[in-house]
């Protein structure tokens, strides 16, 4: 069974995200999106781990946060979070479709 670590980190960079907009700013949606989207990641990465074609949730996951945050990072300009984690989903999208292939 191979070990995914690009989607691990991925799903650990998105909740540390997450955490860190609730420790610096107040957010308690930063917080509460931040844990829901990177247990969904982590669950993602878990299941490529297994087998390397299930992709769904990894997918879905990476594909609402890289629209979610691409739209903020188009509205606000802020490099980071927005463009940051939007980047980092939207080659997670394009690595998950090169793997599906």
């Amino acid at each position: 069974m191979p070990f995914d670590w690009i989607s691990y980190s991925y799903a650990a960079i998105v909740t540390v995200g997450g955490i860190l907009g609730y420790t610096r700013r107040g957010s308690v949606m930063s917080l509460l999106s931040g844990l829901l989207f990177g247990s969904l990641a982590g669950y993602g990465a878990y299941q490529v781990s297994n087998d390397p074609q299930n992709v769904k949730i990894s997918l879905l996951t990476a594909g609402i946060l890289t629209t979610v945050m691409g739209v903020r990072f188009k509205r606000s300009g802020k490099l980071i979070p927005a463009g940051l984690i939007g980047g980092i989903s939207l080659f997670m999208v394009l690595r998950l479709i090169i793997v599906m292939l």
